[in-house]
């Protein structure tokens, strides 16, 4: 584990499978499994109700600099939500 350590910025993108080492995907795969679609889905809820919730405390916040903080995280969800939204179905997705 230390030597793992001392590898830098590559060895700590990767991680070990058994005996594989697996790293980081640059761009999608072709082909989405059935798993891959239900973790798309899940990923796509979890954006969905964060923005939602983000932008819920927003209007009724009290406090202004947190209103705006929670807009902006609202926001920043709202992209990831596009992004992968756009990686699913790119005629859905609004970039």
């Amino acid at each position: 584990m230390h030597q793992e350590m001392q590898q830098g910025p590559q060895a700590q993108q990767e991680s070990r499978l058994g005996s594989q080492t697996v790293g980081r995907m640059s761009e999608p795969p072709a082909v989405l499994t059935d798993k891959d679609h239900h973790y798309l889905k899940d990923a796509l809820s979890w954006e969905l109700l964060a923005m939602k919730k983000c932008h819920q405390l927003a209007g009724i916040c009290q406090d202004q600099e947190v209103a705006a903080l929670a807009n902006r995280l609202g926001s920043m969800h709202q992209q990831h939500y596009q992004r992968l939204l756009n990686a699913v179905d790119p005629q859905k997705a609004l970039m």
